[in-house]
């Protein structure tokens, strides 16, 4: 599970990542001494492993942002990667060498409950934010790929709710399980229709769109599997991540996201995030889950992509193949709209944890 890169990608994304984790006084700045008391999002005094958490999929692209932040704020970090060659890798770039206290790693099978709950094992928090990735094609993903993610999802939360230590998990999916729906021409006779958090997409395979519809597979057995047991569960539904290096660290789950663009575009629902505005909306929320403050789902944006020229520029930023295009599709700017995106639920989250100065960021 996960990203498939190669070698070079790797060592690229790995020393981008330690760099950003010891980015502020030049040395690991959330070390404190050892008899520092530390303090949890709601006042409480913590002690020995309460502010540890596990990331799945750590060296994705919102892996590595989200990582990168909790270090900042403290917590202890599990990275769960999928094999041994990750962890190898890792230690020979010397990633752990200023903040071995802080950032440790694993190897967990997203099949596998067990290994998973071997994973867990000590964390409060599990992100859970890997996804399958096949390399194969053009979309760099498949119905199959979709099959699995659905199937993983399950393990998962199985295993955090086997897990003694785990009490929350924040989940990530995607703006694509909100927005498709059938029959889009019959529902343009409403005036306006509102994309939220109570929104999902259809689970219609005719026109192949298996990202979107793994996440949403994913993210429907993933709220089966936690409905009626002891775990707190958030999911978050980015946009397309977008931001530094996602050209080179992001290009293959782009493609799959886009795949269906067009339609997206014309309906006003193709979305980009910031990919560290999306990893501060996952930390936000989870400690805002600790004060009974977040729940349910979240729709994670920051723009709304509606000009011919905005989608060109997106082109240019990934770089595409030529056969892959997104401006085949005439609108002008003055097309109406029928359907809006709203991200009101995370917008007043977001404003209630302002007065922590670390999540200064508008939705």
């Amino acid at each position: 599970m996960g990203v498939i890169r190669n070698t070079e990608s790797l060592e690229a994304e790995v020393e981008e990542f330690r760099e950003k984790l010891l980015l502020g006084t030049g040395t690991a700045p959330w070390k404190r001494g050892p008899n520092a008391a530390r303090r949890g999002s709601d006042g409480d005094e913590l002690a020995g492993d309460s502010r540890m958490v596990c990331v799945t999929s750590a060296v994705s692209f919102l892996g590595f942002a989200i990582v990168s932040r909790l270090c900042s704020r403290g917590y202890s970090v599990r990275l769960a990667l999928e094999n041994q060659e990750d962890v190898e890798k890792l230690r020979e770039l010397q990633m752990f060498d200023e903040m071995e206290e802080r950032v440790s790693s694993v190897i967990a099978s997203f099949m596998d409950v067990e290994s998973l709950c071997r994973a867990f094992d000590g964390c409060i928090g599990v992100f859970h934010t890997s996804s399958f990735i096949d390399p194969g094609g053009v979309s760099g993903y498949t119905k199959h790929m979709a099959e699995l993610e659905s199937r993983a999802a399950e393990r998962v939360i199985e295993a955090c709710v086997r897990t003694s230590s785990v009490r929350k998990c924040v989940f990530t999916s995607s703006l694509l399980a909100c927005v498709w729906r059938e029959n889009s021409a019959l529902n343009q006779q409403l005036a306006r229709f509102i994309v939220n958090e109570n929104c999902w997409s259809n689970e219609g395979r005719e026109k192949k769109l298996w990202f979107a519809l793994s996440k949403t597979m994913a993210e429907k057995a993933a709220w089966r599997a936690a409905r009626g047991r002891n775990l707190k569960m958030v999911t978050v539904c980015p946009a397309l991540l977008t931001g530094p290096g996602f050209r080179r660290r992001n290009s293959t789950a782009s493609i799959a996201y886009l795949k269906g663009a067009q339609e997206l575009f014309t309906d006003r629902t193709l979305a980009t995030v910031d990919v560290n505005k999306a990893a501060d909306a996952h930390i936000c929320i989870y400690e805002a889950m600790g004060r009974g403050a977040a729940c349910g789902r979240y729709l994670c944006f920051d723009h709304v992509i509606q000009r011919v020229e905005e989608v060109v520029e997106l082109e240019r930023q990934l770089g595409l193949p030529s056969r892959i295009s997104l401006t085949t599709v005439d609108v002008g700017a003055d097309h109406p709209s029928w359907i809006e995106l709203s991200r009101g639920k995370l917008s007043r989250l977001m404003s209630s944890m302002r007065r922590c100065i670390y999540y200064n960021y508008i939705f």
